[in-house]
């Protein structure tokens, strides 16, 4: 039964995207733009709005929960769909590994333990409340992200009395270090992908998906760049750079220790929810990929009284575990970013595509702008996710392309079993 509505769809993409990225990577990003981060997260913004163009004009032409999958399959094939399956469920994995970190770091203000056993705790228990049920994970996820948007407010209002004490165009290491940033930010908007696959939920898919995608991104994109005015404001780039509870830090600096209390541990929900997300997302995908057959069938398996799929949520955990052990938060989170750039590629290349191969399908939503049948945005989304790729350093870009690779060779694996079973 379709139920919502723009509102209502609008609500939870902001909820979606208004992850903990920005509580998680504000310091990092700094240490690369200097005062200068809030133009990093609308460089960001942008790669992202074409992209973004892109899943609501395919959304409208395939208005099913399927989303990438369902796209990149006509237009590219089924190996090239199998691939961006699994480069998401990896998005989510590493995603969560990064926000844990950023969690640690948070939790390092209130009581003395080490990073990554604290993070490694935090998964643990996160699996748990999705082994017991989705109904416990929404309501856990629901509260959590009213709690993490106040504690973006109170940024934005300790930063008030502080506005105009910095150079806000300051650029450490010059427009390199903008791009740089750009990229790493990218993190934060993480999610508005997801909102497409509401579409079997809603009244008028078509239609509704992507004017509330578009209104989600604005107002998310309008709330990073006021909470990075205002944290630079506060502290300037140089001890935000620094800090591993960068949010605490402004609070302290603002209002004092019992402020630094507050939001240490407003930021500790946040960066709770966040992983619980990515980890929900990656589970519930590779479940559906075992479900068809695109991965091995043990992942399919339902726990028989809770109902959910156990052996995945597991190893989507345990594979989370794994990544912490990079250390670094904003090296394990450019990880995920190779993976989203490489599936935003394939998603734009597929809108392209599709303009060519399957022109007379109705599209209710159309990316503006043509050259001919050649759409200009989606083109744009390409090379702004390829120049985004070229800003993360090269030991990334070898991890992601190995997980790339592992895909495709997996991928073909299975084709040539399934032609092996037809000759059969």
């Amino acid at each position: 039964m379709r139920e919502l509505g723009i509102w209502e769809v609008m609500l939870s993409g902001i909820g979606i995207i208004l992850g903990a990225g920005i509580y998680a990577l504000i310091g990092s990003a700094a240490a690369l733009a200097g005062n200068s981060v809030w133009l990093s997260f609308a460089l960001s913004a942008l790669v992202a709005a074409f992209t973004a163009l892109s899943y609501a004009e395919l959304s409208s032409m395939y208005p099913r929960a399927g989303a990438e999958y369902e796209y990149t399959a006509p237009a590219l094939g089924q190996k090239i769909a199998f691939v961006v399956g699994w480069l998401i469920i990896f998005s989510g994995i590493i995603g969560a590994s990064a926000v844990a970190l950023g969690f640690a770091g948070y939790l390092g203000v209130l009581l003395s333990v080490p990073a990554i056993p604290a993070a490694i705790v935090l998964i643990a228990v996160l699996c748990v409340i999705l082994l017991y049920g989705i109904r416990e994970s929404a309501l856990v996820a629901s509260v959590f992200t009213l709690i993490e948007a106040g504690g973006l407010l109170l940024i934005i209002i300790a930063g008030l009395p502080y506005l105009g004490k910095v150079d806000y165009f300051e650029m450490p290491m010059g427009v390199s270090g903008l791009f740089s940033a750009a990229a790493l930010v990218f993190f934060a908007y993480m999610g508005f992908e997801e909102m497409v696959k509401f579409s079997e939920e809603t009244r008028s898919p078509e239609r509704t998906i992507p004017k509330a995608l578009v209104l989600a991104l604005v107002i998310c994109t309008v709330l990073y760049v006021f909470v990075s005015v205002s944290a630079v404001s506060v502290l300037g780039w140089e001890a935000l750079a620094v800090s591993d509870a960068p949010f605490s830090d402004v609070a302290q600096t603002a209002w004092g220790e019992n402020g630094a209390l507050v939001l240490s541990v407003i930021a500790l929900f946040a960066t709770s929810n966040t992983v619980l997300l990515m980890m929900f997302a990656s589970s519930r995908i590779s479940y559906g990929m075992a479900r068809a057959g695109s991965l091995p069938s043990f992942l399919s398996g339902v726990h028989p009284e809770r109902h959910t799929p156990w052996i995945a949520i597991i190893a989507v955990g345990l594979g989370s575990m794994v990544f912490l052990f990079f250390g670094n938060i904003g090296f394990v989170a450019n990880i995920a970013n190779f993976t989203l750039f490489i599936t935003f590629l394939v998603v734009n290349v597929a809108a392209i595509v599709l303009r060519f191969r399957d022109p007379d399908r109705p599209r209710p939503f159309k990316s503006p702008g043509k050259v001919g049948k050649l759409p200009i945005l989606p083109v744009l989304g390409i090379l702004s996710c390829a120049f985004l790729l070229t800003q993360i350093e090269p030991e990334v870009m070898a991890i992601g392309v190995l997980l790339t690779a592992a895909g495709f060779l997996i991928a073909f694996v299975l084709a040539w079993r399934a032609e092996e079973f037809r000759v059969a």
